[in-house]
């Protein structure tokens, strides 16, 4: 291997990269009792003493011991030292270690000593093998940061193709943590097969939770003595080691199994009721209220989540009783997770609650009333705001490819929709005039609430939408106002094409996304083959692509399944060829790019991991010098002095060195090679 192992476990406090101003050097082992790498270990308490006063920070987020322990040690200054207690009953021939992250820092400027980590054995060895790994979020395509990696003794584990439960109800032989790169180096492992997991702890508690962790899952066992070698050095910007990865972690958020069931009825309103259910997407095979017409009980799901069913009752307020009975059939999960048909009751109660404002109005209207009555006046009560609100998503432009919305706060049970009109807006010498055009006016399938307008459009061109007063009745009885509403369609001028031309699918089929540089969906191309793809309207400036292999042809990215070791749906984001992964683009380009898919979702080998983090460090590491460098020109011009333009930049010394050997080639060769 290209490293020395003792060097690297043995000699932590040696990485601190020489040099460079003393407030910027962590903290230097100089004496432990008992040493490093004590074999038969019988204490109870463990000496690390520094070169200088330190102080703990965040132990319990950062510390973890490898197996965990029922009880954590305790750990307490002393001088200028650390007192680890232990405090629970080790196993007997194992070998343990003491991670500490980044809790050890110096007294006075808080620099941390990374890597920071104490072995010992309970036996007469200690385990010595080592591996490295990678974990990212699979749609994303981009690091996962701090991850726990568990390592579970194969032959120790039951044969569960079916249902692998392993994470959830075993403990681990060994653990790792990623560092803030998503690169982990897992050490003093067995030369035996291992099953591994890896997880993003994102409550800080080391337990893995579903629904809230991401999780990886590998598809094989993996033995660490008979992986391939792998090189490890100091990463002297981020102030800690990293390392080719051997394995790869495609992390996803898994869904925790929650038994389907109706958790609550109410009725918020008089016109309306909500119904709340433990999951997803509740099966309901009838609703049934008592008085009220089947035709007049409105159906909406309108709710994030899909959990909670929204339903409007379409009958006159005084028709209404104060409690309304009924029942609701729908399956549900029983106590052995079975799911079944089952029919309870529903009470839906609803009395008119004041609201403070409405108290002040209805107090301020008796005592103008009462004034009026002893002056001898009529009372003419002010006129209210008109109740019926709504939303328009047109606002000064729109983009001709996807229309807009009309979103009310209350389902409509009456529209005229003749009388609701689109102009287009034409100018004529000078002067404007409208013509009526035609509208495709749609109800959302998702929200009843909600409309879409669209039309055939034609570019840079001015429109006015139009509903006329009354149009429109809600569910509660309001009509609208007179709405007008003026807006323009996207110049082209303004925007630049993107054009994709894909080849190599073999079959396959793909999503193409557009994306902003923080890696959100603006544009998406679906059920893409060999061809030409066109995205029309992308605003100037950066841009990111993400492909996703559409495996089952569903059109979405689908995660994956721990219990089922279902792997997620594959999600590359593109890099050119030479390493580049954000595209500028100016209003009026065409921005061409060539997307190769037998080369993105090549087989995922060791080689081309590497490839894949080498780009990307390139390309993280050529903005960090773009940024040092705009950052020296603006000091340069306020000081105007070359020698003043360089201050308080001494962390970017070995960023020439990186960026000449090109990501993590350039890293191994600037940062120091172990």
């Amino acid at each position: 291997m290209l490293f020395m192992g003792a060097f690297f476990s043995r000699c932590a406090h040696i990485m601190t990269p020489e040099g460079g101003p003393r407030d910027t050097i962590p903290p230097v082992i100089v004496r432990l009792q008992p040493d490093n790498f004590t074999t038969n270990f019988t204490g109870k308490k463990i000496y690390i003493e520094f070169d200088e006063y330190v102080q703990l920070k965040d132990q319990s987020k950062e510390m973890y011991t490898s197996p965990a322990m029922k009880k954590m040690p305790l750990v307490s200054t002393r001088g200028k030292g650390i007192v680890i207690t232990i405090r629970d009953t080790l196993k007997e021939n194992t070998t343990y270690a003491i991670d500490f992250g980044s809790a050890i820092r110096d007294n006075n400027e808080g620099n941390p000593l990374n890597a920071m980590r104490y072995v010992f054995s309970t036996g007469d060895k200690v385990d010595s093998m080592m591996c490295s790994g990678y974990t990212a979020d699979s749609y994303k395509a981009d690091s996962v940061s701090k991850s726990f990696i568990w390592f579970f003794i194969a032959d120790s584990l039951p044969d569960t193709p079916d249902y692998d439960s392993t994470i959830f109800n075993r403990k681990p032989d060994a653990i790792a943590r990623a560092q803030n790169n998503g690169i982990f180096i897992a050490q003093n492992l067995k030369p035996v097969n291992y099953r591994i997991y890896a997880f993003g702890d994102k409550n800080d508690n080391k337990l893995y939770e579903p629904g809230s962790d991401l999780v990886g899952i590998l598809d094989s066992v993996y033995n660490p003595a008979t992986m391939p070698e792998f090189a490890i050095w100091f990463d002297s910007l981020r102030m800690y080691p990293s390392a080719e990865p051997q394995l790869y972690f495609r992390m996803f958020t898994d869904e925790a199994f929650k038994a389907q069931r109706l958790v609550e009825a109410s009725r918020p309103q008089q016109k309306q009721a909500l119904l709340y259910f433990n999951t997803a997407n509740p099966d309901i095979e009838s609703i049934r209220l008592d008085s009220i017409p089947q035709d007049k009980i409105l159906y909406d799901p309108r709710t994030k989540g899909k959990d909670t069913v929204n339903l409007w009752l379409n009958v006159p307020a005084e028709q209404l009783p104060d409690t309304i009975k009924g029942e609701i059939t729908y399956y549900r999960h029983d106590s052995i997770r079975q799911y079944i048909k089952t029919t309870e009751p529903l009470k839906l109660a609803w009395r008119k609650v004041e609201t403070k404002e409405e108290e002040k109005e209805r107090e301020k209207e008796e005592k103008e009333r009462k004034k009026a009555e002893e002056e001898g006046r009529e009372y003419v009560a002010p006129e209210k705001p008109n109740p019926f609100t709504y939303k328009i998503s047109a606002q000064s432009e729109i983009n001709p490819e996807k229309g807009f919305d009309l979103e009310l706060t209350y389902p409509a049970v009456r529209i005229d929709s003749s009388a609701i009109k689109l102009f287009k807006v034409e100018s004529n010498g000078g002067k404007e005039s409208e013509r009526e055009v035609a509208k495709h006016f749609v109800r959302d399938t998702l929200n009843m609430g909600r409309w879409h307008i669209d039309s055939k459009w034609d570019k840079a061109t001015k429109y006015r939408f139009y509903i006329p007063k009354g149009a429109i009745t809600d569910i509660m009885g309001y009509e609208n106002d007179s709405i007008s509403n003026s807006f323009a369609t996207f110049d082209p001028e303004k925007f630049a094409t993107l054009i994709i031309n894909v080849s190599g699918t073999a079959g396959k089929r793909y999503i193409i996304q557009q994306t902003d540089t923080s890696g959100k969906m603006q544009q998406e191309r679906m059920d893409c083959t060999d061809g030409i793809y066109r995205f029309h309207y992308v605003a100037p400036g950066e841009i990111r692509l993400r492909i996703i292999e559409d495996t089952n042809g569903n059109g979405v990215w689908d995660a994956g399944n721990v219990v089922q070791r279902l792997q997620p749906e594959r999600a590359e984001m593109y890099f050119n060829e030479k390493g580049e992964d954000l595209f500028a683009t100016k209003a009026n380009w065409d921005v061409e790019i060539n997307m190769d898919m037998s080369q993105i979702f090549k087989p995922m080998t060791m080689q081309n991991l590497i490839k894949i983090l080498d780009d990307k460090e390139s390309s993280r590491l050529k903005k960090l010098y773009e940024e040092y460098e705009e950052r020296r020109a603006k000091e340069a011009q306020q000081q105007n002095s070359n020698q003043n333009s360089s201050s308080g930049m001494g962390g970017m010394g070995g960023l020439g060195g990186m960026m000449g050997g090109g990501g993590l080639g350039g890293m191994m060769g600037g940062g120091g090679l172990f």
